[in-house]
């Protein structure tokens, strides 16, 4: 006996009439609809919710394709920021996107320095580019030179992309250039306390005075403090030319230099003496001012240069050179001082590595910084 099929989807299937009439109905059905568009889905295949726009997002496509688009090519000569000055958050006032060297200006203090053989110190004063700045300039025009002369390429497309989208110094003949601050006052860690001095109403307390304060040092007598405030210039001449040494206080490990006030302690002190001398007798002997600023430049410069030699000279009769035949390397040996003045107080200093067994050298340690922090010019 036949069984009688039951199906929610499709039919009765129980004689052969309905079901042919039924698959044909089927069929007309697929084929009718296959011609027409198949809908599409409101949301991805991932998602059980739609997308939805915001209005901020709504807002950044409409900046993007309106004004956004204006800043995807820059216009050379212009800089490629939001207000099209130089601040490039207009959001915060306050900051301010600080130029770069123009190449021009960099090419003239390389030949200043390396050409025309002037000293750091002035060409520093003159531009008004940091000491550090200049150093770093003329090491890399060196390193620039080395490699055209090796015939490897610069990335000067870059670099030129970079010098038309920020702000630069250019180098004009003839006109006072203002790069940056060259004389700011570093920060010393003896000033960060705050200190509560007590002073007597009759006696004047001075920049010497709170650099003795700081440092947990005596004061000086009054005869040597009234030499001081007498001749200022010559005081501070002699503490940046170390034709006077620096005192210190502490004993051992604790043992560290009276902070010096901050007319010695700025990288161009003798800028402070040429601004007193302007001062006081700059309206009636102007060249007198100008002869003694070249003098006292001068004098820096030559009393810096005086100090590296001597550096140079002790390092090289410390230094035992050995060349063997026939080879393109010389080997260099000095002998180490283990004292406690080269190892410091905790027995690592890096003047006299391998005192002792268990504190290594930590030049392949991973994390250490490795590269130079600073440019000693």
């Amino acid at each position: 006996m036949a069984q009688r099929i039951q199906n929610s989807l499709l039919p009765s299937l129980s004689s052969s009439t309905s079901t042919t009439s039924s698959l044909s109905r089927f069929s007309n059905t697929c084929t009718s609809s296959s011609l027409l568009p198949l809908p599409q889905p409101a949301s991805r295949s991932f998602s059980t919710s739609g997308c939805r726009q915001t209005r901020l997002r709504r807002t950044m496509f409409n900046w993007l394709e309106g004004k956004g688009a204006e800043l995807k090519h820059h216009v050379p000569g212009e800089l490629n920021y939001l207000t099209h000055t130089n601040k490039p958050f207009p959001l915060n006032e306050q900051y301010r996107s600080e130029p770069i060297l123009s190449e021009a200006l960099r090419n003239e203090i390389y030949d200043r320095v390396i050409r025309k053989k002037q000293s750091v110190r002035g060409v520093s004063v003159e531009f008004g580019v940091d000491m550090r700045r200049v150093g770093a300039v003329v090491r890399l025009v060196e390193l620039e030179n080395r490699m055209r002369d090796q015939g490897k390429s610069l990335a000067l497309p870059y670099a030129r992309a970079v010098h038309e989208m920020v702000p630069t110094t250019p180098y004009v003949e003839g006109d006072r250039i203002r790069h940056e601050s060259i004389n700011d006052l570093p920060v010393h860690r003896l000033t960060d306390p705050q200190i509560f001095y007590p002073v007597s109403e009759s006696r004047e307390f001075n920049r010497f005075d709170a650099g003795r304060a700081f440092s947990a040092a005596p004061a000086l007598p009054h005869k040597i403090t009234s030499e001081m405030k007498e001749q200022p210039d010559e005081t501070i001449r002699k503490i940046t030319q170390g034709l006077s040494p620096i005192e210190t206080v502490g004993k051992r490990e604790d043992e560290q230099q009276v902070l010096l006030p901050a007319d010695a302690r700025i990288p161009h002190p003798h800028m402070i003496v040429n601004d007193r001398n302007r001062l006081t007798i700059g309206k009636t002997e102007p060249k007198e001012v100008r002869q003694r600023y070249r003098e006292r430049l001068a004098q820096e410069s030559e009393r810096d240069q005086y100090r590296k030699d001597r550096i140079q000279q002790h390092l090289e009769r410390t230094t035992q050179k050995v060349e063997p035949e026939n080879s393109r390397f010389e080997f260099r040996f000095r002998d180490v001082v283990v004292s406690r003045e080269t190892t410091g107080p905790t027995g690592r200093g890096h003047l006299a590595p391998g005192r002792r067994y268990g504190i290594p050298s930590y030049d392949r340690k991973k994390g250490e910084v490795k590269i130079p922090t600073r440019v000693d010019v």
